[in-house]
């Protein structure tokens, strides 16, 4: 009987929160429907063929409004379609985390300071990211991970990423609103849900698991929660490494960043544990069909010190500004338990 009641709370738990980003998910994917039926990944790649700001702003824009749950594979197509390493890969840092239905998610289940927190370290991380790759990407790279796409190795929803369903010719509106628009916007939507129902599926599972079976003792103790600077230094270096044995990403990795707030992590180190579905192990396992190991490794290493960055940056930057939240109350969780 035991058995079934923990099984029962971790159920309720991982629907309670369910239900918490429902209508969020459904907002951020019709947006991100209506945007990818009117620019077209021709259209992308041709504005983002090199790597000076405004390419890279561009790529930001880009990956906000696009919210591609395809991320790798739409990287890989405009990146083979003529845009840069670079300006694929913060379209890809802001497609996952600067996208509005995981601002939306945020403030639902955890609070306004974490979503503030997330867009700000999500443009940290474009900044940085440019930085680290105009210092260290090569030619000789560049030229390997383009050598190695161009072979077209499967990884996940490659047919999503290859489906240019936007529709051209005419006005914004005029296109949004004719027959196939319309119809370009609810497959999108489609597909989004998709490529990204097993991981919101799955995070929604583990996260209730370690809600309901995991006392929170354990979390404390594993995030040093008792000794505050420690636990600042050790927050934003474990967490991306805490997501990469996750095995979920995209916005179903938020349940799972609840949970570890609750259980004692530091404000910069849950920040990026969200940053970090960008190097969770099936997505390593996309880079190495698509670019090669060495670029995998590349992507692994500048990634991980990226989003370790911007964690301790909006760590120190929020708590001088006063508003990282005292509170680790999460309400998804604790009505569930």
């Amino acid at each position: 009987m035991q058995i079934l009641t923990s099984i029962g709370q971790a159920l309720f738990t991982s629907f309670s929160m369910f239900w918490e980003i429902l209508w969020p998910l459904i907002l951020g994917f019709t947006l991100s429907g209506i945007v990818q039926a009117v620019v077209s990944h021709q259209a992308m790649a041709k504005a983002l063929g090199g790597d000076r700001p405004a390419n890279l702003t561009l790529a930001t824009l880009f990956g906000i409004a696009s919210s591609s749950c395809s991320y790798a594979a739409v990287a890989r197509s405009i990146f083979l379609k003529g845009a840069s390493f670079t300006s694929a890969m913060v379209f890809e840092l802001a497609s996952t985390n600067l996208v509005i239905e995981l601002g939306i998610i945020l403030v639902v289940l955890m609070g306004w300071p974490f979503m503030a927190a997330e867009f700000v370290g999500g443009i940290l991380m474009v900044i940085f990211i440019a930085v680290i790759f105009r210092l260290t990407l090569t030619p000789k790279l560049v030229q390997m991970a383009r050598a190695h796409a161009e072979k077209g190795l499967m990884g996940r929803m490659e047919g999503h990423a290859a489906m240019d369903m936007s529709v051209s010719g005419g006005s914004f509106f005029s296109r949004l609103l004719s027959p196939r628009g319309f119809t370009a916007v609810s497959n999108f939507f489609v597909m989004d849900w998709a490529s990204v129902w097993v991981d919101i599926a799955l995070g929604l599972l583990i996260a209730g698991a370690l809600a309901a079976w995991v006392p929170n003792s354990f979390w404390n103790a594993f995030f040093f929660s008792n000794n505050p600077t420690i636990a600042k230094i050790e927050g934003p270096l474990v967490g991306p490494l805490v997501a990469v044995f996750s095995f979920v990403c995209s916005v179903g990795n938020v349940p799972l960043a609840a949970v570890l707030w609750r259980g004692g992590i530091s404000f910069g180190g849950v920040v990026s544990f969200i940053f970090a579905d960008l190097i969770i192990l099936p997505i390593l396992d996309i880079y190495r069909k698509y670019y090669s190991w060495r670029i995998m490794g590349y992507i692994l290493l500048t990634f991980y010190l990226t989003m370790a960055a911007a964690g301790y940056v909006v760590e120190f930057l929020f708590q001088a500004l006063g508003i990282i939240p005292q509170d680790r109350h999460v309400a998804a969780i604790t009505e569930g338990v």
